[in-house]
């Protein structure tokens, strides 16, 4: 009943359903920066830029490419202005977002028509995509990653981030670019640290859900390394690892997102080497790159199942031996500190909602998920991990199928109560992803 027109004297309750539809684009292209190549300079609808754009830059890649970048843009004449910003995961800050958002400012960006563009590694991209998602609450941006990792995992993602409080990635987004655009030539001038770590994600791939790519790594892993993925051997040039290794890689990242963008299934394969790692890459910081890292869980992660019989003793000397084979150390002093790997998937409880949802391999390229795993399991796997210290990067040529594999040592049987559920009955639930 009205009252003076204007109160009920009953609660009112609504509700509001919308749909969106997500659709964004991976462009791999060769020779990106010839100013003949129109990918770069492109909209994403097939208009035409309304004003002048920011393109952020990292260090690296102003230093390497930062004159051909600008060549492209004058010679077609396109309007730009340039920011340049320090890489690596100390700088992945708020900071660095609010320092873009207020050149977005000056610049006088638009709502839809002059989106910013950026070229450099993963860390610029995630930056770059959380200032624009947040910037007049959401606009379009333009990705162009320049390392391997930046292009077969961050590359593929709807999200975005920042570092903080100690925590990585602890605050961000889900804000896809509407284009990204991959050169593989862009990798070419990559030191071999940064190869290496961005082939630590593309194991990640393999062990979880490709036997082929994880075939592929294992056989060529030196050359991958050494040739930066270019196929540029007369082996590799007829074999073409390098390619095989991108376009697996980010396929397989395409397939397993797709169907969970948001992440409202908390049920993830592609969390495989991200349970442990990102507190320990954080502790370790600057001294790890997050393929090291990732690298480190994924073998941990294979320690675990060898000692429930998920992975037999070949298996796990297999992927010892790839880790080792582009070049990965399998552990690190950290991966040995069971109480600081609890707290880590302490961490990574909280981030699943209170369950484990640890992914681990019942074999090369299928996984279960498990939320009974014990700090005793964790113990006796820190064991296992402080007797790989001593195995080196590149300690196996791991480039015949048929050459002999490290050995990990095996645990002892125990058990106590799981970590995030004391009163777990030791049952396992599983999904299997083959």
């Amino acid at each position: 009943m009205l009252t003076n027109g204007l109160q009920m004297d009953t609660a009112g309750s609504w509700v509001i359903k919308t749909s969106r539809e997500v659709r964004y684009e991976i462009v791999e292209t060769t020779g990106l920066l010839a100013p003949e190549n129109p990918e770069l300079g492109r909209l994403h609808d097939g208009q035409e830029s309304k004003g002048k754009r920011l393109v952020v830059l990292d260090h690296a890649v102003d230093r390497l490419f930062g004159e051909q970048i600008r060549t492209y843009f004058t010679a077609n004449d396109i309007a730009v202005d340039y920011l340049t910003l320090p890489a690596g995961d100390e700088h992945k800050t708020l900071a660095q977002v609010e320092l873009i958002a207020r050149r977005l400012n000056e610049i006088g960006t638009y709502r839809v028509g002059t989106p910013p563009i950026g070229i450099g590694g993963g860390v610029l991209q995630d930056v770059v995509g959380m200032a624009a998602s947040l910037y007049r609450r959401g606009i379009p941006y333009i990705r162009v990653p320049t390392t391997l990792l930046s292009q077969i995992d961050g590359g593929v993602a709807a999200k975005t981030g920042v570092n903080h409080d100690g925590f990585r990635n602890r605050l961000g987004t889900y804000a896809p670019p509407p284009r990204t655009l991959i050169d593989r030539r862009l990798i070419a001038t990559l030191p071999e640290r940064q190869v290496r770590s961005g082939l630590g994600e593309a194991l990640k791939m393999a062990l979880i859900k490709d036997p082929v790519l994880f075939e592929v790594i294992e056989r060529y892993g030196k050359s991958l390394v050494a040739e930066r993925l270019q196929d540029s051997s007369p082996e590799t040039s007829v074999d073409q690892p390098g390619r095989i290794v991108t376009h697996r890689a980010i396929a397989g990242m395409a397939e397993e997102l797709e169907n969970n963008l948001w992440e409202t299934e908390l049920r993830r394969i592609v969390d495989y080497g991200h349970t442990f790692s990102p507190i320990i890459e954080m502790r370790a910081l600057p001294e790890l790159l997050h393929g090291e890292a990732v690298a480190m869980d994924c073998v941990f992660s294979a320690v675990l199942a060898a000692n429930r019989g998920m992975l037999s003793d070949d298996e796990l000397g297999r992927v010892v031996s790839a880790t080792c084979g582009i070049g990965l150390a399998p552990s690190h002093p950290m991966f040995c500190d069971a109480d600081l790997l609890h707290q880590a998937l302490t961490d990574s409880v909280r981030h699943r909602n209170s369950d484990q949802h640890l992914t681990l391999m019942n074999g090369i390229g299928s996984t279960i998920f498990v939320n009974d795993l014990t700090y005793s399991e964790i113990k006796r796997a820190a064991a296992q991990m402080s007797d790989l210290l001593d195995v080196q990067p590149d300690c196996l040529t791991a480039q015949a199928s048929d050459e002999a594999h490290v050995e990990v040592p095996r645990a002892r049987d125990a058990s106590d109560a799981s970590v995030g559920n004391p009163d777990a009955s030791g049952a396992t639930s599983s999904a299997s992803t083959k």
